[in-house]
């Protein structure tokens, strides 16, 4: 009987131990729809293969500015997450803000990465002043969607199904031309409603110009940059006053012109991608492909974020380091299982996910994962990225721009002298 109460002790001593042992990691998202699915997915495979260990405990919140204040006034208090999601974008908010946590080079080894491990320009994102605040999970950008029925009847497909003749400002427009004859009305869709989708567009093409939005001083849009800025406004601007493209499109709409075969090309981010798939696997979307952006200018380039793991900077609330080393096994983990990530149609950050046999077998990823080299990001300023005063500032100048209400010029120094002022 002794041994009996012993032995059911030492085994309840023995559990107890073990649920001690084992780390909740608590993790914020802000994905939603394909990406939240995957996400889950993602977790749910994590959790099952470390039971035992280490669990994440997600929560998913609502995207953009409502996430960024939240997480910024939990870790003020000490009670934001463990490990979060964060664009890079915003990543110069969150230092400014304290309100991220540095990582160290012991915090990368015990993920079992190096930055090496992705592109420089990642990298470049991920780091304020030399110090590197999180790991890059993915790149994602906007790509050119295009029907290869359409475009092959206008003779703008070559033998390997993919576009041509679509590179130069007048070349493009030639294109357009053509599709037009074919039938078309308006073959180009872009969502040019408010200043997010005609932001993304116009980066793209003030970098094809090797142009800065903000120098080296601070300064926004200085010198030459105007000029180069009201180019790229005035291009855009001309797709739609020239009727290649309706104006003040809203999103949705924006993608059903093209779906419902509309338009033939359609400019809009990687995200859109698993829509376009899941049509076509229905029987209910033509043949369609998608590809980096045309170079309309002098150079390729393309607006880009990446969704990244962040550590909250906890006020009064410092994690142990047991903690902390479970959160980058959990970072680690996801950006060595990131190849899957790809299937909702962003690129894996992590280099590796991307050269492998399934990601180079994963259309139409493969063929626009060139533009990871040629990825431009938003200007490293607490007042860029995601839900920031630039996206504002697009939505007051540019975007009106675009749609014949403000000249390039009226509305580029309207967008210069707007965000200055607020550096100041």
């Amino acid at each position: 009987m002794k041994r009996a109460f012993w032995a059911a002790l030492l085994s309840s001593a023995f559990s107890v131990s073990a649920a001690q042992a084992q780390e909740v990691v608590q993790w914020w998202d802000f994905l939603s729809g394909g990406d939240g699915a995957r996400m889950k997915q993602l977790i749910d495979q994590f959790n099952t293969e470390h039971e035992g260990e280490i669990q994440i405990e997600a929560t998913t919140l609502e995207w953009g500015t409502p996430f960024y204040t939240k997480v910024q006034t939990s870790a003020a208090v000490g009670e934001g997450p463990d490990v979060m999601t964060y664009h890079l974008s915003r990543l110069p908010l969150g230092v400014e803000t304290g309100t991220l946590s540095p990582l160290t080079e012991a915090d990368m080894t015990a993920a079992g990465l190096a930055p090496t491990d992705f592109q420089q320009a990642n990298v470049d994102a991920a780091t304020v002043d030399g110090q590197m605040y999180a790991v890059p999970f993915d790149i994602h950008s906007v790509v050119l969607y295009y029907n290869k029925e359409r475009l092959e009847a206008a003779g703008l497909l070559d033998a390997n199904g993919l576009p041509m003749g679509l590179d130069g400002a007048e070349e493009f427009k030639a294109a357009l031309d053509k599709l037009k004859e074919g039938g078309l009305d308006q073959p180009l869709s872009i969502h040019d409603s408010t200043g997010d989708s005609t932001w993304r567009i116009f980066y793209s093409l003030l970098n094809q110009q090797g142009g800065q939005f903000l120098d080296e001083n601070g300064e926004f849009l200085s010198g030459d940059n105007l000029d180069k800025a009201v180019a790229a406004t005035d291009l855009m601007a001309s797709w739609v006053s020239e009727g290649y493209a309706p104006p003040n499109i809203e999103y949705a709409a924006s993608i059903a012109r093209f779906t419902g075969g509309e338009a033939a090309l359609h400019i809009n981010g990687v995200w859109e991608v698993p829509t376009m798939t899941d049509l076509h696997a229905k029987g209910e979307l033509f043949e369609w492909g998608a590809v980096q952006l045309p170079v309309f200018f002098d150079q390729p380039a393309t607006w880009a974020d990446s969704h990244a793991f962040a550590i909250p900077n906890n006020q009064g609330n410092e994690m142990t380091p047991e903690r902390r080393a479970a959160v980058m096994q959990v970072i680690g983990w996801m950006a060595k299982n990131s190849t899957f990530w790809g299937t909702a149609g962003h690129l894996p950050a992590y280099n590796p996910a991307r050269d492998t046999d399934e990601f180079r077998a994963m259309q139409p990823n493969a063929t626009y994962s060139s533009l990871a080299e040629t990825a431009a990001f938003d200007p490293r300023s607490p007042l860029a990225g995601v839900g920031s005063p630039v996206y504002d500032a697009a939505g007051n100048f540019l975007m009106p721009a675009v749609n014949g209400e403000l000249t390039g010029q009226e509305a580029m120094e309207g967008m210069r002298d707007d965000l200055q002022g607020q550096a100041y």
